[in-house]
């Protein structure tokens, strides 16, 4: 069965193809709008009022058309079910509307040379790489709507914390884009965003939803590592991922076998060495003072 197949193939739900056929039209998105701005259960005149349809007949057919699947009709009025919510968010992260393009330098050094770091944005993908020396740093997915009101600071904070959610859910199994089942795999072939040899990568059985990292990313809330780093005096959640060479590189990684896998990450901070041996599901397995 094709991608496509199963995607058009339901059983005891509604058609996919009729379910964005309902939400395809002008009235019906000011109604998911409305209920997404009003306090719900919202009542028939104060979702009527605030959508601005004079046409009270016209706005019901299309209230109408939205109960079941994407709006709830209760005893003290309308409120959005899940589908209408993931409309209404969908549509404010941009994802189907804007399409930006973007560049901004970084104050932080590269990890392997030193010299100033750059941010590119495109295609719904924030990079951060080295333009001196071409070392990636990350490439994961944000959407448009995180540059809304932000700046450029600002927007650099809020990926460093959506990776961290990204590669937390993914590490535990659970598919960050449909919430599906994650396997994680160490790789050492082909190529990925950081140039690195050993790496994980994540991938959704569900929906294909793919992600890869180095193997110390998924070690920024392991709790030995953090109350390492505030040892050293470096608080381990406000500093960004890319500052540390084990979050971006296999330099500090060790392949201690492949079968089954176990890798020893060095995490240096301050001078200091915490040795963390994970497997192949980067599950911590033994920690040590180097």
């Amino acid at each position: 069965m094709s991608r496509v197949d199963s995607l058009q193939n339901c059983e005891d739900c509604v058609p996919p193809a009729d379910a964005f056929s309902v939400v395809a039209d002008e009235t019906r998105l000011a109604i998911l709008e409305a209920l997404w701005q009003l306090e719900t259960p919202a009542r028939f005149t104060d979702v009527h009022d605030e959508v601005g349809l004079r046409d009270s007949a016209q706005f019901n057919y299309h209230l109408g058309k939205l109960t079941g699947q994407f709006v709830r009709k209760r005893e003290e009025g309308y409120e959005l079910r899940t589908a209408g919510e993931r409309v209404v968010q969908a549509i404010l992260a941009g994802s189907f509307t804007e399409h930006p393009r973007r560049e901004f330098d970084l104050s932080d050094p590269c990890t392997k040379c030193g010299e100033p770091l750059a941010a590119e944005y495109e295609d719904e993908t924030l990079a951060i790489s080295c333009p001196a020396c071409g070392h990636g740093h990350g490439e994961y997915p944000f959407p448009p709507g995180g540059f809304h009101e932000r700046s450029d600071e600002e927007v650099l904070e809020a990926f460093d914390q959506r990776v961290r959610h990204l590669h937390c859910l993914a590490k535990d199994g659970v598919c960050p884009e449909c919430n599906g089942r994650m396997e994680t795999t160490i790789s050492r072939e082909g190529d990925c965003c950081l140039g690195a040899r050993v790496r994980a990568e994540h991938v959704c059985r569900q929906c294909h939803h793919e992600l890869c990292s180095a193997v110390g990313l998924a070690l920024l809330d392991q709790s030995d590592v953090v109350a390492f780093c505030d040892e050293q005096g470096v608080a381990l959640s406000e500093t960004p991922y890319w500052r540390f060479e084990w979050c971006v590189d296999d330099e500090p990684v060790t392949v201690d076998s492949e079968d089954p896998w176990r890798l020893t990450v060095d995490v240096t901070v301050g001078g200091e060495t915490l040795r963390v041996t994970v497997d192949g599901d980067l599950s911590v397995v033994d920690i040590e003072r180097a």
